[in-house]
């Protein structure tokens, strides 16, 4: 099991806007669960925007009225007869901050002060800032549409903001048989598996400086031009230093090893090895022997982790296991560990 403390690690290695001075006292604090570190950084998150001001925009309204105003329908006016009670159907802008981004925010605080799983302090202040949100909506969570959110130079702060809230709507909350909304106890093996990317390479990327880290794409080494139907090759991190490359795949999974029921054994998931395989061969088109490629699997419940170097056609491959559970000292050293092999 992940620690608490760990995930906001995580979380501010993921997200490096958690590094600002207003959140560093979150790193000293103890927090019994996972919703209470949520809401501490939704509190201190929420703070930092309401010191800003909250964000607004103009917004499209629709109404029957007498005082004319914006764009007059003439046709929804006469299809709902509005001329008898001297009234016509008006679509016209306000500007309000009912905003899709403050309403996602607001319906996050809602849904953890009812969790009953954040602690009386936190829920005050969770509280305290809803009453800065008194003329916001709040939304089914599960009808956001996430990838309609549009950030541009006046609302850019709330990146960290709705990350945070996808990470708790999408990755915490269920509905009961009742239709009533639940909090799980942890993130599902989906949400952690791309936190676990992030993590590693904001990571690589803030302790390792001097190393060129960033996720890229791969060109397959073809004979010739032609590439059409070819599938695109993009690694989760990569690591460079002089003339040598490290390519790290990371994997969140329920299990790291596959069985094979007739004979009774264990190996390395298939899949995965031929997949980084085909990432350091395409990348190694001299044949250098100076690309080296590891399977970083995050540390499950089975007795059996990999931990082993291979050498296959000249190129070092690897499968490592990392103990998220560990405390964060024990976790650093193994990423060391990790980093030493570029």
């Amino acid at each position: 099991m992940i620690k608490v403390k760990n995930i906001y690690y995580m979380l501010s290695y993921a997200y490096q806007s958690l590094n600002e001075a207003s959140f560093k006292n979150i790193q000293t604090e103890e927090f019994e669960n996972l919703h209470d570190l949520m809401a501490a950084i939704l509190v201190r998150g929420v703070s930092n925007q309401l010191k800003r001001g909250l964000h607004k925009d103009y917004l499209v309204y629709t109404e029957a009225t007498g005082n004319l105003k914006g764009k007059i329908d003439i046709s929804n006016s006469v299809r709902q007869n509005t001329l008898m009670t001297r009234r016509m159907v008006c679509h016209f802008d306000q500007f309000s901050e009912n905003t899709p981004l403050n309403q996602i925010v607001k319906t996050t605080m809602v849904l953890l002060i009812k969790s009953g799983d954040v602690t009386v302090a936190n829920s005050k202040e969770l509280k305290k800032l809803s009453l800065y949100f008194r003329n916001i909506e709040t939304l089914n969570p599960f009808a956001i549409n996430w990838n309609a959110l549009i950030y541009h130079r006046n609302n850019a702060t709330y990146k960290l903001l709705i990350n945070i809230c996808q990470l708790i709507i999408k990755g915490l909350l269920m509905t009961t048989e009742t239709g009533e909304y639940k909090m799980k106890e942890f993130l599902d093996d989906q949400f952690m598996h791309r936190l676990y990317e992030k993590f590693l390479l904001g990571y690589f990327k803030k302790e390792y400086p001097h190393f060129t880290v960033g996720s890229s794409y791969i060109k397959w080494n073809v004979d010739g031009d032609i590439t059409e139907f070819l599938p695109n090759m993009k690694t989760d991190i990569t690591l460079s230093y002089g003339t040598k490359t490290l390519i790290i795949d990371a994997k969140y999974y329920g299990r790291t090893m596959q069985t094979n029921t007739l004979f009774n054994s264990k190996s390395i998931i298939s899949a995965n090895l031929y997949q980084i395989f085909t990432y350091v061969k395409n990348k190694d088109r001299t044949g250098s022997g100076h690309v080296s490629g590891v399977l970083l699997y995050a540390k499950t419940d089975e007795e059996l982790t990999p931990d082993h170097d291979y050498s296959i056609g000249g190129n070092r491959f690897s499968v490592k296991t990392l103990d998220l559970g560990a405390d964060w000292g024990g976790i650093v050293g193994q990423l060391r560990a990790v980093a030493a092999l570029l």
